[in-house]
């Protein structure tokens, strides 16, 4: 912090006077300092902060903004007057004021003139301590007037005439700049010859030819509107003679020996002098009885204007112009007289007092003519003002004698002339404040030994208060001869010492009351260079190291910098910087010179330098590589409670760079023998700053590591025991759970040893209910990370708090974290359970939820029980096997999938929490629709004759509703397997055994059976048979097989038929269709195609079938039946949580997901390739 030491002071005398500094004033006032705080609580009257120009020359283009900005306490309130009358701009629609600001808004730009609003304008800001006023805003509208149409006669003259080109501007407001151009919008160049004068017109000293043109045309820029007006271009012809006759100086301007010119102090002087002649005169300039101001004069347009800016009235006299040339010389006398609008001498300032006390305000002003001054209290003339009996005016002061609150008030000054006036507004706040002190508390100030001390105190009051300084907290104020006190309350030690480190209290007191505040000093150890670096002369591509090795406090963190040269180091990777080294490799001549090591802190700073000299390289032994040898010399210094520095002594590096040093420490209280990882440093340094636990005996030891390798350890360093200190943080993974109905079991996970931080570790447990009122009961336990607190109400929720200590006190105060006591199980029972049957295999149950209190533990959900009580096709009664759904949370409705059609169910619904189930529900009772039926249990075909055969089955396993009928299709297969026309027959449900007739002798046929009930048609079976063969054509085959031609081509016939039934296993395991196959579908017809099982049409026969390879017993069994296992229902879409079964009795025996087997694929079962001998029959 930067501390403002004030030019007065008072020194305690030798007669060790008590420290107090008694600041008071008779006359003057109180100042009030700019803090914000203070601000915002201060009464004050309203200040102008803000307000448009005096003059205001506004844009008629634009919207007219005047301004007014005032602050005060409470904030003031705002009015205007306009040509000296209330101007009321609730009654002007384009008048709008800013909100809590004085400033006009006049919106001319959507209606209007601005025209309308000239005038003089006057604000006043108001609270109920006073009125101040701003000053008399003139507003006037620019003007930017075209130029009088006027027809310009060309101009005729003979070379070395003289010329004025008048120029004769628009009068505008403001007034334009003028500037000549021709038609290209080119400047006219000007010279000694040729210049504008300052109202605007060019002159000629004389012309030449070439001054001859017809685009002489004179420019009026109006910035405020920024436009531009031209006059009309002006012809100039030169006649060339062929002898001019030259002529002494005579003056174009001004007029006459002598003019006299009047300028306001403060505005720049201007004065002019161009004259004629040939040759072109040149012009001088003198001051009669007198001399130029040196640093305040300037010369214009070529020495033909002398400007001196900021004039004063020292500035007036006789100023002489003098025009030469080779023929003459010519003089004007300026009689120069300054006159002053007024300006002040001393502005009246704000005075703050308290009740009783005196004070003055002065309003001097001076000018030319001398200016009157007039007072106002708050906007009105003091003479008809409310008469206040503290008041006294006498010419430019009023004085102010034993001041009440009630004389709070703005007072203005005015002070005019006839070229101006001043205006300003002083406030009398009279205040009665108790002392405050601004200074934050417990500010830290930081000192390095033998240096200044500065303590801040900044304060107010009103009165004005006494301070007083002491030294941690002792009964009497500062005696000693060694401290200076600053009347703005500051606390000067001139050379601070150790024993000055301390709490410094400032007392202000007055008569209203007390106030102190404590700031904090520290002093710090100054930093020093222990290790400088040393002159080093090095051979070329070599490498050097400086070490700088700082001594600083150790509450400071330097940082090192190296200059080179007193420059920054060169900007090249050679240069490595670390903290104690700087390192320069493959040296070059251009390395030489004088580095500097600069070691900064925030407090102080030192340096030191050292010479590098770089010679020639000599021839060096080759070097030998090895891995460092060990640290030495291990030092521990600056030992505090938690951290301590080892500093050591690195060991050879054997020729190979030292890239970092291991620091290992071992706890010989704890863990003796067993060393573990500290810290890492850098090659490049030597000393480490450790952090350290308390309560540890350490020893520390060091190993240094370049590329090849670590090195051998070094020896232990002495032991260093750290204090014991309480624990820094307090148990983790805090959790509340009740075992019980009646308990609360707090566990948590402990500190470990080095965490404990001291002897005597143990927890402090608290706990109290979240919701209620009661206060924190703790118990103190040791060598545990669980508590039992018991007694407690079922399932209520907790706030708990495990907090370490030790014999050295606590862990910071613990994070609350919440529990419950133990959960009982729920003692209400789900109500208005209901049941939506979606479908013969599907249905909804919809429940109301258990009231929150009644379930005395964390909701996990609802779980649904649900049985088959019994078919409704058959009344016998089996073991019943309950079936459990949970549905997770708050839901109040669930699925109930896999159930069987036409069947009858009972159902009930309970809560569970994490103790267990509640009761259940009354029993509800539903019936599931019919469904279809699965296929026939078994399909056998029995005795086949030459034309019938005869076709036994088993009703399906499921029949799912009442049988209806059953329906058989069948199709004759011919040799070429191309299959026949379908055949449809209905047969009585109650039928088991059915004899076709009328067959075909010798044909395979293939038959589709399957049941149905009133929902639809089941599943279908499938098998092929073959009718049996004539005895007499049997014979003649036996007959025809004796012969060697059958023989022949019965072989011939079997090798293509092998050769085929490859080609076909082949095709079959690519997943292509065999041929039987694409026979098949080359004579599809819809109405004898397999049936799909969703729907009961027909459908081609799977690829799917045919991808899979040959299982075990897939082909027709001997007996010709056909087997359907049956399936189970799946959950796995359904329900959340517990999908279980039970068994006979109801107990849980695993998850309930019983997956669903496919069904065979229909019309595929017999589509085994056809035998040779079946081969034979369909070729014979």
């Amino acid at each position: 912090m930067q501390l403002k030491i004030m030019p007065k002071k008072k020194r305690l005398s030798a007669g060790r006077a008590p420290l107090m500094l008694f600041l008071c004033q008779m006359i003057s006032a109180l100042e009030v300092p700019l803090d914000p705080k203070l601000l915002e609580d201060l009464v004050q009257p309203p200040t102008i902060t803000q307000q448009s120009p005096k003059d205001y020359i506004i844009d008629p283009r634009e919207n007219i903004v005047i301004q007014c900005e005032a602050k005060g306490k409470p904030p003031p309130s705002f009015s205007w007057t306009r040509n000296g009358t209330h101007f009321d701009i609730d009654k002007d629609p384009l008048v709008t004021m800013k909100p809590g600001s004085g400033t006009l808004t006049i919106n001319i730009m959507s209606e209007g003139k601005a025209e309308t609003y000239e005038g003089v304008y006057q604000c006043t800001a108001r609270n109920e301590r006073g009125a101040a006023i701003s000053n008399n805003i003139v507003i006037r509208p620019s003007r930017s007037p075209l130029w009088t149409k006027e027809k310009l006669e060309p101009i005729t003259l003979r070379n070395g005439q003289s010329l004025v080109l008048p120029c004769r501007p628009p009068v505008g407001l403001p007034p334009p700049i003028i500037f000549w151009m021709d038609n290209s919008f080119q400047r006219l160049p000007q010279s000694e010859r040729v210049s504008q004068g300052l109202n605007g017109d060019l002159y000629f000293s004389n012309v030449l030819p070439e001054d001859t043109r017809e685009d002489y045309i004179c420019y009026a820029r109006f910035n405020h509107t920024q436009t531009i007006q031209q006059k009309q271009p002006i012809s100039v012809k030169v006649i060339s003679a062929k002898s001019h006759r030259q002529r002494p100086p005579t003056f174009l301007t001004p007029d006459g020996n002598t003019s006299r010119k009047e300028e306001l102090r403060g505005n720049v002087l201007s004065l002019e002098c161009i004259a004629e002649g040939l040759p072109t005169p040149i012009i001088y300039w003198i001051k009669e009885d007198g001399t130029l101001p040196v640093n305040r004069t300037f010369y214009r347009n070529f020495k033909k204007t002398l400007q001196i800016v900021q004039v004063t009235e020292a500035d007036s006299g006789n100023y002489q112009c003098i025009a030469k040339n080779s023929l003459g010389a010519i003089h004007h006398t300026i009689s120069v007289t300054v006159k002053a609008a007024p300006y002040w001498i001393i502005a009246p300032q704000n005075l703050v007092l308290s009740p009783e006390e005196d004070g003055t305000l002065i309003c001097r002003a001076n000018g030319n003519p001398k200016p009157r001054i007039s007072w106002l209290s708050n906007g009105v003339p003091i003479e008809i003002a409310p008469d206040d009996p503290s008041r006294k005016i006498d010419g430019d002061t009023i004085i102010f004698s034993k001041v009440q609150e009630r004389s709070s008030a703005v007072y203005q000054c005015n002070a005019s002339n006839e070229y101006g006036y001043l205006l300003a507004n002083a406030f009398v706040n009279v205040l009665a404040e108790p002392p405050r002190i601004l200074t934050s508390a417990n500010t830290l100030y930081q000192v390095i030994a033998n240096r200044p001390a500065l303590l801040d105190c900044a304060f107010f009051g009103s009165p004005l208060p006494v301070i007083e300084w002491f030294k941690d907290a002792k009964g009497s104020a500062l005696r000693e001869d060694i401290y200076v006190l600053h009347e703005n309350g500051t606390l000067e030690i001139p050379v601070a010492q150790k024993d000055s480190t301390g709490t410094y209290t400032c007392v202000a007191r007055n008569k209203l009351g007390m106030a102190k505040n404590d700031v904090h000093l520290e002093i710090k150890d100054p930093t020093r260079i222990i290790k400088q670096p040393e002159y080093a002369v090095v051979q070329r591509g070599s490498t050097v190291s400086f070490e700088c090795k700082v001594k600083h406090d150790h509450t400071l963190i330097p940082t090192v910098t190296w200059l080179k040269d007193h420059g920054e180091l060169p900007n090249d990777g050679r240069f490595t910087v670390d903290k104690d080294y700087l390192v320069v490799a493959d040296v070059n001549d251009d390395d030489g010179g004088t580095y500097t090591c600069v070691a900064n802190t925030t407090l102080d700073n030192v340096s030191a330098s050292a010479v590098l000299s770089v010679v020639a390289p000599t021839p060096t032994p080759a070097p030998i590589y090895d891995v460092p040898n060990p640290p030495f010399d291990l030092e521990l210094t600056d030992q505090l409670d938690r951290s301590v520095q080892l500093s050591w002594t690195p060991g050879d590096d054997n020729n190979s760079p030292i890239t970092k040093f291991i620091i290992e420490y071992e706890d010989a209280m704890h863990e003796p023998g067993l060393w573990h990882h500290q810290a890492e440093v850098p090659g490049t340094q030597t000393t480490a700053q450790l952090k350290l636990s308390p309560y540890v005996n350490y020893s520390f030891r060091v190993m240094a590591e370049n590329n090849l390798g670590r090195s051998l350890p070094s020896e232990a360093s002495e032991q260093y025991l750290t204090k014991a200190a309480e624990p820094d943080k307090n148990p983790t993974a805090v959790e509340g759970l009740g075992s019980e109905p009646d308990n609360l079991v707090i566990t948590w996970k402990p500190l470990n040893g080095f965490e404990s931080n001291g002897p005597g570790l143990q927890y402090k447990v608290s706990w109290r209910q979240k919701d209620g009122d009661d206060e924190w009961t703790s118990v103190v336990v040791a060598n545990v990370s669980k508590y039992i607190v018991s007694g407690t109400p079922t399932f209520v929720p907790y706030l708990i708090k495990v907090q370490a200590l030790n014999d050295a006190g606590f862990a910071p105060e613990p994070a609350a974290v919440m529990g419950h006591s133990g959960e009982d199980l729920p003692m209400v029972a789900p109500g208005n359970v209901h049941v939506n049957v979606v479908n013969s295999t599907l249905a909804e149950v919809h429940w109301d939820p258990v009231p929150l209190k009644s379930i005395r533990g964390h909701l996990q959900g609802y779980r649904i029980y649900y049985w088959k009580t019994q078919s409704s096709l058959t009344r016998n009664r089996r073991h019943i096997e309950k079936k459990i759904l949970t549905f997770q949370g708050s839901k109040t409705h669930g699925m109930l999938p896999g159930l069987e059609p036409f069947s009858h169910y009972t159902l009930n619904v309970r809560v569970v929490n994490g103790k267990g189930e509640g009761p259940a529900s009354p029993d509800k009772v539903f019936n599931t629709p019919e469904g279809v039926p699965s296929a026939p249990s078994s399909l056998k075909i029995v005795n086949p004759t030459l034309d019938s055969l005869t076709l036994e089955w088993e009703p399906p396993s499921h029949p799912n509703g009442i049988l209806t009928e059953y329906t058989l299709k069948y199709q004759p297969i011919n040799s070429t397997h191309e299959l026949g026309p379908l055949v449809d027959l209905k047969i009585p449900a109650n039928k088991t055994r059915w004899i076709l007739k009328n067959l075909n002798i010798s044909t395979r046929y293939k038959f589709y059976f399957y049941a149905q009930t009133a929902a639809g048609s089941g599943s279908q079976i499938t098998e092929e048979a073959i009718t049996t063969v004539d005895e007499a054509m049997a014979s003649r085959q036996v007959d025809i097989a004796t012969q060697g031609w059958f023989i022949g081509l019965m072989c011939a016939v079997a090798l293509l038929i092998l050769i085929l039934l490859i080609v076909c296993f082949i095709r079959r395991n690519k997943g292509g269709k065999y041929p039987v196959k694409e026979k098949e579908d080359a004579h599809a017809d819809p109405e004898i195609q397999p049936m799909k099982e969703d729907d009961g049409t027909f459908g081609e026969y799977s690829d799917a079938e045919d991808h899979k390879p040959l299982k075990k017993g897939s082909r027709t069994p001997s007996d010709r039946t056909v087997k359907k296992e049956d399936s189970d229902d799946s959950l796995v879409d359904y329900g959340e949580g517990v999908n279980g079964q039970f068994n006979e009795d109801g107990s849980f025996i695993g998850q309930y997901s019983g997956k669903k087997e496919k069904e065979p694929a229909e019309g595929n079962e017999s589509s085994e390739a056809p035998s040779p001998v079946n081969a034979m029959n369909s070729f014979v």
